[in-house]
């Protein structure tokens, strides 16, 4: 009995030969043509935040790379739900882009009802970076470290106060995770933005705020606030803040409540057209405009694959769900 093939299964060989050298031309023919015009990138925030400086400072190095402008469009609002929405719906062409941020990875525990899915819309491009809040008192503050406050922090259960630029932001969760993770009491003083928030830190109205450093780098600059500690699980690597020691290493071990920026596709766009922006987007972050342009938001540049990327966002989702339901933070 002969064991060639019969004429029917060598045709269906041949079919699914050719369906898969068709498919393999067309993704290479997109991917040559990709992109042939602008790409948008959307900034869920207003013009002026740190979002918008790592948005629009990686924008030239990546037009040069790609060879078309990148176009930024902010749609503030929804703790970034509105332009996240905008990204979900956009067709999966790589011609619209998301910077999200740890909003992203919290919005799902923070709100009942959310107009995407998150585990369905979305394809992963890179990471870009991971940011510390900085611990920061009025510069009359009697706290002259992040060992002397913390001690009094403990000494003084819901006598010392925290505020926030609004609940479920950074400032907030990082709070909560300090109270967590050091037994102790801050009251939560929450504010409608960073402004306000550090108008009554300085004033000595509330003791502390984990803020962002782009917030504060001025502030602390100019005398007005003073720097104990940094969030993040290691020290930063930027010259402005590697003098600064960490929570973890000030007597709260395992301590870590970074910030973050990375790029997100809708879900569907082609795996080839990922991996270039994922390429253009690691370049552009090498670049010394972009390093020296983001030393004052300390951000530590930290990109890899679209899956490392994945990896990272639902890790980040994991244990912040755990801090906002061990805190009884209610959803909207």
């Amino acid at each position: 009995m002969s064991n060639c093939p019969k004429r029917g299964e060598r045709l269906t060989f041949v079919i699914r030969l050719l369906t898969g050298l068709t498919a393999c031309l067309v993704s290479a023919s997109i991917l040559a043509a990709y992109p042939d015009k602008p790409i948008k990138v959307i900034v869920p925030f207003a013009p002026g935040g740190g979002t918008d400086l790592v948005a629009r400072t990686l924008a030239v190095p990546m037009s040069d790379s790609l060879r078309q402008p990148i176009v930024i469009d902010n749609k503030p609002g929804g703790s970034t739900i509105i332009g996240t929405d905008a990204l979900a719906k956009s067709a999966p062409d790589g011609y619209t882009l998301v910077v999200a941020t740890l909003a992203h990875a919290v919005n799902p525990s923070l709100k009942t009802k959310l107009p995407y899915s998150q585990d369905k819309d979305f394809a992963p491009v890179i990471l870009v970076g991971v940011s510390p809040n900085i611990v920061v008192v009025s510069a009359d503050s009697p706290y002259k470290t992040f060992i002397e406050f913390l001690a009094a922090a403990k000494a003084n259960p819901g006598k010392l106060s925290y505020a926030s630029q609004g609940g479920g932001t950074s400032a907030h969760l990082a709070g909560e995770l300090f109270n967590s993770m050091a037994g102790t009491k801050l009251t939560h003083v929450p504010y409608k933005g960073a402004g306000p928030a550090l108008t009554d830190v300085i004033g000595g109205q509330v003791d502390v705020m984990f803020a962002t450093a782009s917030a504060v780098g001025s502030l602390v600059d100019a005398g007005k606030l003073r720097a104990l500690a940094v969030t993040t699980p290691t020290r930063s690597t930027t010259p402005a803040l590697a003098k600064l020691p960490t929570v973890a290493e000030s007597g709260v071990p395992g301590y870590n409540a970074g910030s973050w920026y990375g790029y997100y596709a809708p879900a569907g766009t082609p795996p080839d057209v990922i991996n270039k922006l994922n390429a253009a987007i690691k370049k552009a972050a090498q670049t010394s405009t972009f390093k020296s342009r983001v030393e004052s938001e300390g951000l530590m540049i930290k990109t890899g694959t679209p899956e490392d990327f994945a990896n990272f966002e639902k890790a980040e989702e994991i244990r912040w769900r755990k801090v906002i339901k061990d805190a009884n933070i209610s959803p909207d």
